[in-house]
């Protein structure tokens, strides 16, 4: 995971995500790796992977906030899509052209 080669780093992070799936669980190194790179690099995904797969009980703190901080943006995320959803169907309705 400390390669130069960004394409060989990303095979690493695929591979620890490949390993949550698989196991739902990570050794701390490899918890060590992700939080190490965080999100938005190239172990995005791994960390999505790890969220989802590996049990809450079984995660390190970090992970734990990252869980809790992910479940409370994508509910603030589809509360805020329900809404414009809402708005655009009155908008529709008042103009005429129900879908």
């Amino acid at each position: 995971m400390q390669l130069p080669d960004a394409g060989q780093r990303g095979f690493a992070f695929t591979a620890a995500g490949h390993a949550a799936r698989l196991n739902g669980e990570l050794t701390q190194e490899l918890f060590a790796a992700l939080r190490a790179e965080g999100p938005g690099g190239f172990a995005e995904n791994a960390i999505g992977d790890t969220l989802t797969f590996v049990p809450f009980r079984k995660l390190p703190p970090w992970f734990k906030w990252r869980w809790m901080y992910e479940a409370v943006r994508n509910k603030l995320e589809a509360w805020w899509l329900q809404s414009v959803y809402a708005i655009e169907d009155v908008w529709r309705a008042v103009r005429g052209r129900d879908a």
